[in-house]
């Protein structure tokens, strides 16, 4: 990829891509972003660096993440991409018998119910272990810190914050939910833009993971904690589920797409979602971007990707077709065939026989990180554990309790997971991490965000910067208010029910970073849509 080629952004006059040499992060909050580039500069590596991020987003933007949530993560490192699924399963006292002798018709999305085991602390100790080159202890030192002495809230986190608040004061009544209150509105509200915020509790539980590099978090003090607070209220998870975590090595999935190869985390995560739209849309041309015949095609293979999805997909032993099946080319064929001039309603089809916050690091040893971890809704499941600030995710709320769905609600399993990182290489050299946030928006961004890149040769700031689009059930498609308004009308011509929405929050928020494979400059892009920034020397 030659970036000197890919100066011209038009969609923004406020933001440029970043050019650095020696290190690189991107990601939804600055002090984040900064916090992984000081770990760089102390001799960290880029896994350093994604760690101390991440861990640093559990304080600096808690309204999306937090230490009880999941993480996945594609590394780069030494001429190979792996795998990390760190997402957590349901406790094994759970089931949908249970629910449904309660009176439960579907999972509510705040509570114990939904609560599944939290891997992102996992994930923090195995990426460490396999790839770091710094203790844990000092990796997470800016988290801590952060959480210990507090920082300013920026604008963006400052209005979920708020209107999170303002929805659980209205809903969360019960007294399990006390602790939340406690620890995100000590004051009896959300913190204010610029007001400094600080939690000591989620001070101790961050320097309790890394001097026992997680252990605690699944074994030990922390486990205990957790596995006391659900029993004297309710819970599922017991001290056994936690202790049975693993963060599992897998291998990325992946199409070539037009010479690039696209990576993605296999099931449980939606990443085949962007896969198969893509293995879709590679049988077309799209000689311009801003063109309605553009957009139609895009909103149509998503469709039937995501049907295909919301049928087929949940944690890989269960499902009924494998990967290669629904990513064949004779599946693809089949399922562009089904795209016509006019808006379709999607039906999933039967393959052949034979499935949060984002940030992105790289360093000057050739090491890339794509990594993403999330509480899922905001904050989660809305149960904070006493002392702690280990608030847990919701995680559980995507699982049926339809006993005949593939993804149906079962002790001990994944559910589908919407948090996906990205990857792209070409020629087996890496090209660098990509992702775009924001629940069932994440596939449809990484399709628009590949072929912004691919076939429509904008660098990674203009490839953010670019109107989105969401498709969210049968014909309806939101658009941002920046979208070209006329191609609007041509897509609702072309029978799309199309709502214009003023508010850019439900379109995600991506982070970009490129290595040109001659001289190895990284270029770097961060969402304009939130708080974010790309860090860099």
């Amino acid at each position: 990829m030659n970036l000197s080629n890919k100066l011209h952004n038009p969609y923004s006059i406020s933001r440029q891509p970043i050019y650095a040499k020696n290190g690189m992060v991107a990601t939804s909050q600055p002090l984040a972003a900064q916090a992984g580039l000081d770990i760089l500069k102390k001799g960290g590596n880029a896994i350093d660096a994604a760690i101390a991020t991440a861990a640093c987003l559990t304080v600096v933007e808690p309204t999306s993440n937090g230490i009880g949530g999941d993480a996945f993560a594609l590394v780069w490192t030494k001429g190979k991409l792996h795998g990390l699924n760190a997402s957590g399963r349901a406790p094994k006292s759970l089931s949908i018998e249970v629910l449904k002798e309660k009176g439960y018709e579907e999972i509510p999305t705040h509570g114990w119910v939904p609560v599944t085991v939290p891997g992102a602390p996992g994930a923090w100790a195995e990426l460490s272990r396999r790839f770091g080159k710094l203790p844990l202890t000092e990796v997470l030192q800016p988290a801590i810190t952060y959480a210990r002495e507090g920082y300013p809230v920026s604008r963006v986190l400052g209005k979920f914050w708020k209107s999170a608040y303002r929805k659980y004061k209205a809903t969360l009544t019960d007294p399990v939910f006390e602790n939340w209150f406690h620890t995100f509105a000590p004051k009896g509200r959300a913190p204010e833009v610029g007001e400094v915020w600080s939690s000591e509790d989620h001070a101790k539980t961050l320097q309790e993971i890394a001097e026992t590099n997680a252990e605690s978090f699944y074994r030990g003090e922390l486990a205990e904690k957790i596995a006391l607070f659900s029993r004297q209220t309710g819970g599922y998870i017991t001290a056994d589920d936690l202790a049975a975590f693993k963060a599992d090595w897998v291998d990325p999935i992946h199409v070539n797409y037009r010479g690039y190869d696209v990576w993605e985390i296999p099931p449980n995560g939606q990443g085949i979602i962007a896969l198969e739209a893509l293995n879709i849309l590679k049988g077309f041309d799209f000689p311009a971007k801003e063109s309605v015949d553009t957009y139609h095609k895009q909103i149509e293979a998503i469709k039937l990707a995501f049907v295909d999805a919301q049928k087929h997909v949940t944690e890989d032993k269960h499902m009924r077709y494998s990967v290669e099946e629904i990513l064949s080319e004779s599946y693809a064929d089949e399922r562009r065939s089904l795209i016509t001039e006019e808006a379709i309603l999607p039906k999933e089809g039967e393959p052949a026989m034979s499935g949060t916050v984002y940030l992105a690091t790289a360093d000057n040893e050739g090491n890339m990180v794509s990594f993403i971890q999330s509480n899922y809704m905001g904050f989660g499941s809305g149960v904070v554990v006493p002392g702690t600030g280990i608030a847990l995710q919701n995680r559980g709320h995507n699982f049926s309790i339809d006993p005949g769905h593939v993804n149906a609600l079962a002790g001990g399993k994944r559910t589908y997971h919407t948090i996906i990182p990205g990857f792209l290489t070409k020629d087996d050299k890496a090209v660098g991490p990509f992702g775009v946030m924001g629940g069932f928006m994440q596939p449809q961004g990484h399709v628009q965000v590949v072929m912004n890149t691919v076939d429509f040769g904008l660098h990674p700031q203009a490839a953010l910067d670019a109107p989105r689009w969401q498709w969210m059930k049968d014909k309806t498609v939101e658009v941002e208010d920046r979208f070209e308004h006329h191609i609007a009308q041509q897509l609702a011509e072309r029978g799309h029910d199309i709502n214009i929405q003023i508010e850019p929050n439900g379109f995600g928020r991506g982070q970009i970073i490129w290595r040109d494979a001659e001289s190895g400059v990284l270029v770097g892009g961060s969402e304009s849509r939130t708080d974010g920034s790309v860090a860099a020397w």
